[in-house]
């Protein structure tokens, strides 16, 4: 515990790391007061007690915080922004224009942010409409107000909030600490953390179960919360020598440094595909009602079967494979190592060595990969073991392994503010090694959120 109290007083002390932690909160304090910030024309009486969200409704409501249900003018979050930031860099890869702009270095990367907050608005303005058609009932708003200027309006409220959203994610970016999109969408998911708890425990001590199953419950999410540390910090260290140099009176290179290959390095990314192909079959019930008499159509929508669940884990395998192979090039990293006067031992520079790195990276992506569906099929079978819907959630799938890599990256920037001004870090043995770096195709690193 005086460890514990000596970091905090050391991150006091250091005046650029107090402020960033005060401009974080700050930020995310507004976020949160305005997720709770009623579209206008509705009735909050209404809407706070129309309850929860399954499915893909609930996903989203989880990622904003409890927004989505609440019918607040933050309530698409930032998941527009995600979605665009995802096209953009798979246009990356497959449109040579936005290729040679990622190599420009920043102001290429100034020119993808601004196309990327232009599609972020082509995105959000659809959603915002459907979400005014869909998710606003009738009881809701205020009679006499429902017509075409209260669709205009909300449609513009909410393509605003989205675009506010998404200043403060880079505002915290910029002046706080962490990655700003991935710090607000984890205090969304935590958002749902104390009423998931609370609604559990009084479900076990009045129901079944009784505490003993809920002591039980809570030992078993610590231990998936630490298996999915374990994936996420996983990593395969290649060793790379580089050549001795000798530059006026000063020797450079001649030392063995190392390239951490990451056993997960696509992320969250393959298993967010795979729930986007999975909500396919429940977009197609909705449309023609007579689909959805058919049995291998109720199996897919059904969150809790096997099919369901076989198919939704091959298909996060396949996307891992996929994802890793379109964001890590093994040939612009030889490259890179030979320009550097680097190469691995034992291994010939140039096309032999991106062999060798591809080899590496197959390998270890298929343990990967089958880790993350591991992790991302807990939750509907903890559900069948009486769990309730809303506390599964936080026994795996995508908010999981988001609130467990944006931990370890925040808490990676504050130990590196620590040990650069000669502190101590915030553990007494060992380094937090964060995961938000990645090689992509220019060289450049991009985050994985």
């Amino acid at each position: 515990m005086k460890k514990f109290f000596t970091t905090l007083s050391n991150i006091w002390k250091i005046d650029d790391l107090r402020v960033r932690i005060t401009n974080t909160l700050l930020f995310l304090l507004i976020y949160r007061v305005g997720s709770y910030v009623i579209l206008p024309g509705v009735n909050y009486e209404v809407v706070k007690g129309q309850g929860g969200k399954e499915g893909l409704v609930g996903l989203l409501n989880m990622f904003a915080g409890g927004s989505f249900s609440r019918d607040s003018i933050f309530a698409l979050g930032v998941m527009p922004y995600i979605s665009a930031s995802i096209v953009m860099q798979l246009l990356g890869i497959a449109v040579p224009y936005f290729a040679k702009m990622q190599k420009e270095g920043e102001s290429g990367r100034n020119k993808i942010n601004q196309w990327t907050r232009y599609l972020t608005i082509a995105i959000t303005a659809p959603q915002a409409f459907f979400y005014v058609h869909t998710q606003l009932t009738a009881e809701a708003i205020y009679p006499g107000v429902a017509g075409s200027a209260f669709i205009i309006l909300n449609v513009f409220v909410l393509t605003a909030g989205t675009l506010f959203v998404m200043w403060l994610g880079e505002k915290i970016t910029d002046k706080g600490i962490g990655n700003g999109i991935s710090l607000i969408i984890m205090v969304g998911i935590i958002a749902q953390l104390p009423q998931a708890f609370l609604a559990e425990f009084a479900n076990r001590t009045t129901g079944t179960g009784g505490l003993i199953m809920f002591i039980v419950e809570l030992v078993a999410l610590v231990g998936v919360v630490m298996f999915t540390i374990l994936i996420v910090q996983g990593t395969r260290k290649v060793a790379v020598q580089y050549a001795k140099r000798i530059v006026g009176n000063k020797q450079y290179g001649g030392v063995r440094q190392y390239i951490p290959l990451k056993v997960t390095a696509a992320g969250v990314m393959p298993i967010i595909f795979a729930q986007a192909l999975m909500f396919i079959p429940a977009t197609i019930g909705s449309f023609f009602p007579n689909a959805s008499s058919n049995g291998i159509l109720i199996s897919l929508i059904n969150y809790n079967s096997w099919l369901h669940n076989v198919i939704f884990a091959i298909l996060i395998i396949v996307f891992t494979f996929f994802y890793t192979a379109i964001t890590i090039n093994p040939n612009q990293m030889a490259d890179d190592m030979k320009k550097n006067g680097g190469f691995i031992p034992g291994v010939k520079p140039g096309q032999a060595t991106a062999g060798y790195l591809d080899d590496i990276i197959s390998k270890i992506t298929l343990p990967g990969s089958i880790c993350l569906a591991i992790v991302a099929v807990i939750p509907p079978l903890v559900s069948l073991a009486g769990v309730s819907s809303l506390f599964s959630r936080f026994f795996g799938g995508t908010s999981l392994i988001i609130l467990v890599g944006v931990v370890l990256d925040t808490l990676q920037q504050i130990e590196s503010h620590l040990l650069m001004r000669h502190y101590d870090g915030l553990m007494k043995t060992g380094r937090i090694t964060g995961r938000t770096s990645i090689p992509t195709n220019s060289g450049a690193s991009s985050p994985v959120i």
